[in-house]
């Protein structure tokens, strides 16, 4: 027999924290590598091209310096080379302190969105999804600000291979001495307009879901086995394609939101931040580390999602 409200809610949380947690800790080094991509402390390189003067009366090639920003193939071998391979799991501490009551909050949050919307709105329909997911964010980022700006901070910083970074406790400590309360919250603006890509990412995860059942119902096989391997799957394709799609439209939020968290920089608010990248970097600038960002986000969503629908399954199917 199926559990009540309560047990529904915990079940959810449950779930959505065990997936948080096995996502973080497969993609750290990714989302290490993303984050110093869009950082302005890049150190970026200077590539000199000849350009033909004309206006000159001897007609020599002047020098034209142009500044390249490194790949992501240049940033880990470079984190490797002078800081060691730990540093590729920096802040990997406030993210398993945070990622899963963050994902449990938010799963929690968006399953109990989901059953109110339904009674306002055509029940399941794209308006309830986009609502409930856009709900389920604003909690989020709101309680969880403070765990994040201390890990982007863990990741950006910098150490000399020997040397002993600061730990997760020290960087609360040293933001907290320097910034007060308010310095945790840097970045909320930037989080706040992410909530468009988690809108957009349950939107179509939603849509393919629901496309997958159909699929599922018409070539029904009697191998609950089967089924069941195919389940997992298609989840995992719905959550890469959803979570690839979203990302792409909504990323230039995360480059504001890494350098809004930077420590004593020129970048103040998230309009101010965007206009200041714009008119010194260029609209290129707002993508920097996309491709890094693909690679950890697109896998890390599969598993957390697909995990996360798993143990849902598992649990209420055992509960019946």
């Amino acid at each position: 027999m199926a559990g009540g409200p309560q047990e529904n809610t915990l079940l959810h949380l449950f779930a959505g924290g065990c997936g948080g947690t096995v996502g973080a800790i497969f993609t750290c080094p990714l989302e290490v590598i993303k984050t110093r991509l869009q950082s302005s402390k890049l150190a970026f390189r200077t590539v000199y091209y000849p350009q033909v003067q004309l206006g000159t009366i001897s007609g020599e090639g002047m020098v034209r310096p142009t500044s390249v920003s490194p790949g992501l193939f240049s940033v880990l071998k470079s984190i490797l080379e002078k800081e060691g391979p730990r540093s590729l799991f920096r802040g990997l501490g406030p993210n398993l302190v945070g990622v899963a009551p963050s994902r449990a909050v938010y799963f929690a949050c968006y399953s109990k969105a989901k059953e109110r919307f339904n009674g306002i709105f055509v029940p399941n329909s794209n308006i309830v999804h986009i609502c409930s997911a856009g709900s389920a964010a604003f909690i989020t980022n709101s309680l969880m600000n403070p765990i994040w700006m201390v890990k982007t901070r863990m990741q950006l910083e910098r150490k000399v291979r020997g040397s002993k970074p600061m730990n997760a406790l020290q960087c609360a400590r040293y933001v907290y001495q320097m910034e007060g309360i308010r310095g945790f919250y840097r970045g909320l603006t930037a989080s706040y307009a992410g909530i468009s890509e988690t809108i957009i990412c349950f939107a179509i995860y939603e849509s393919l879901k629901k496309h997958l059942k159909e699929v599922q119902l018409l070539s029904s096989s009697p191998n609950g086995t089967e089924r069941s391997s195919t389940n997992f799957f298609g989840l995992m394709f719905a959550a890469a394609v959803s979570k690839g799609c979203a990302s792409c439209i909504a990323y230039p939020h995360e480059v504001i939101r890494t350098r809004l968290r930077e420590e004593g920089t020129k970048y103040k608010t998230f309009i101010q931040t965007a206009r200041l990248v714009a008119r010194e970097e260029g609209y290129l600038a707002f993508y920097r580390g996309l491709f890094a960002q693909l690679i950890r986000q697109i896998p890390n969503t599969a598993i957390v999602l697909s995990t996360y629908e798993l143990i849902v399954y598992l649990l209420e199917d055992r509960a019946k």
